[in-house]
């Protein structure tokens, strides 16, 4: 079983998350965000992975940090839990629709991060919830996880629509990159031999 657990303290926010990405969807999340705890549960849902986020931050000042240091965490845990990405089939892909809104999410787990994130928002807030975070949620993610992520949403007038689409796309590309494949056979998928 491929299972990561992180712990990441800082004057800011106190995270704790754990992945299994040989999971079933099983998600337990509190992060003090109320919209990040249902983009996660997308994740998790969607890309079968087992998620458990637990999160303090200092939600006096706003969701930025809270937000952005929960994508650092679950990409750490993400290399953690995928180790050196041999067997992996390293590239995964996925297009989502929810009703009017479709999203494309491409992703490598090249060793190098790299963000390409492309959402035209319709609106600023999703409740109380900062439709720019998005960005800061997935670049944390990138820098920690050691991938390349492109994100393009390519129609929607939902703004919620919009970004669960993304965060399910996320979750399928996940899966599909990090599931092991056989032909592989505990090979690095690269040229080079190496990532």
């Amino acid at each position: 079983m491929r299972i990561a657990e992180i712990v990441r303290n800082t004057s800011e926010t106190q995270i704790r998350v754990k992945v299994n990405l040989d999971g079933t969807g099983y998600k337990k999340i509190n992060t003090g965000v109320p919209f990040l705890d249902h983009m996660l549960e997308q994740i998790a849902c969607h890309g079968l992975i087992d998620l458990e986020v637990d999160a303090l931050g200092d939600w006096h000042i706003d969701d930025h940090h809270s937000v952005e240091d929960t994508g650092i965490t679950l990409g750490k845990a993400v290399s953690q839990a995928t180790g050196d990405r041999k067997g992996i089939r390293r590239y995964g892909h996925a297009y989502v629709p929810l009703d009017e809104a479709l999203s494309r999410v491409v992703i490598d787990f090249s060793g190098r991060p790299g963000l390409s994130f492309y959402i035209p928002f319709t609106r600023a807030r999703i409740g109380n919830f900062d439709v720019d975070l998005t960005i800061e949620f997935f670049r944390g993610f990138v820098n920690h996880a050691g991938v390349t992520l492109h994100i393009d949403n390519l129609r929607g007038m939902n703004a919620h629509h919009q970004i669960e689409t993304v965060f399910k796309a996320f979750g399928r590309a996940l899966r599909m990159a990090a599931e092991i494949d056989d032909r592989v056979s505990g090979k690095i998928l690269s040229t080079k031999g190496n990532l």
